[in-house]
């Protein structure tokens, strides 16, 4: 049994070390992520704005021909 100990240790000193490398990568894909989510919001926000602007120059303008046509 103690003939193993080592060999166990070391198989689990290796791992973890791949444990961590994998953590960091992990960690860092996430935050790239949450930048793009972020951004990608933030697109979706100013085109909301543009379209409501258009609509409302549009509502604008065919009141403006109603009150023309009166």
């Amino acid at each position: 049994m103690i003939r193993y100990l080592p060999l166990a240790l070391a198989a689990v000193l290796l791992a973890g070390c791949g444990l961590v490398g994998t953590t960091a990568a992990t960690g860092a894909g996430a935050a790239a992520s949450a930048e793009e989510a972020k951004q990608a919001s933030q697109q979706v926000e100013k085109a909301q704005e543009r379209l409501d602007a258009a609509q409302k120059a549009a509502a604008d303008s065919r009141a403006a021909a109603e009150r023309a046509g009166e």
